[in-house]
């Protein structure tokens, strides 16, 4: 089965691990293009930017070795592209944004500061359905064995309830080093966090230090950990209700404020349907 895909990253179109990930899925028979940012935009979340009808978005166009699709580097975050993919910007509206290689784990309640995974999310607001990839690593990176595991999940995202995103992380193995894909919680932390170090009276010195807690099981960072692939479903904006309050009643201080740690039901915004997105954001 195959599909139309918008390739996007955080790490900038420029990244190796986009242009393998643009190529394997291309290979399989896809209709790929690449809308990615024209910068390193780690860190930017779910973030749009800055945009008006004063201000337009550049872009300019470019081209990925051994990669036959379109390629559109853009002067904004990665879930800004997701936007430009819904409105069709550079090509049909696709199936499913697929966001990475990132160079780096998203893993833990970290995944919500990423701008690889805020991609997938973005797609999810839009209407799409989202694949984040990230790949473990530093010394080498096996870009190969998160692009073949991609590929691999493609069927399944296709096969799966509209709007959903999921969340892969590969450790920085070969594919035949790798034990397997298992499904995973996200772990209390990710891999790592950032530390104030110094504040002159101009700056402050932030650093990013590894986090190195042991992980709970079954959770994406203890797997990765242990040499497997981890697979995790993840849900963007959503409503926190608890049983003292409804939709439309009049706040009253005495009842308290509904939080999803005090076991609180959490609920997704009720979702358009693609014609009624369609008519919202307008085709063409």
């Amino acid at each position: 089965m195959t599909c139309r895909i918008v390739v996007t990253n955080d790490d900038g179109v420029d990244s190796a691990g986009i242009h393998v990930l643009a190529r394997f899925l291309e290979c399989e028979g896809h209709q790929v293009t690449v809308i990615a940012p024209d910068y390193d935009a780690s860190g930017t979340g779910t973030s749009l930017g800055s945009y008006s009808a004063t201000n337009p978005i550049r872009f300019r166009e470019k081209k990925i070795e051994s990669f036959d699709g379109g390629v559109y580097a853009v002067a904004g975050p990665p879930a800004l592209c997701s936007l430009l993919a819904s409105n069709e910007a550079f090509c049909s509206r696709p199936e499913v944004v697929v966001s990475g290689i990132n160079a780096g784990l998203n893993v833990g309640r970290s995944v919500v500061h990423s701008g690889t995974v805020g991609a997938a999310l973005a797609a999810q607001n839009f209407g799409m359905k989202g694949l984040a990839v990230s790949l473990g690593g530093a010394v080498r990176w096996f870009w190969e064995s998160a692009a073949e595991m991609a590929v691999k999940l493609i069927p399944s995202v296709l096969a799966g309830p509209d709007r959903s995103v999921t969340n892969i992380n590969v450790p920085g193995l070969p594919m035949d080093q790798l034990k397997g894909l298992k499904w995973a919680r996200l772990a209390r932390f990710g891999t790592v966090k950032g530390v104030v170090r110094r504040v002159t009276s101009r700056n402050v010195h932030v650093e990013n230090v590894r986090n190195d807690y042991t992980p709970e099981l079954n959770t994406d960072l203890a797997l990765t950990r242990h040499g497997y692939a981890s697979l995790t479903c993840l849900q963007g904006a959503c409503e926190v209700w608890n049983s003292d309050v409804v939709p439309g009643q009049k706040f009253d201080p005495s009842l308290r404020v509904s939080g999803a740690l005090a076991g609180d039901p959490v609920c997704p915004p009720l979702a358009f349907s693609v014609e009624e997105l369609e008519e919202s954001y307008g085709k063409g």
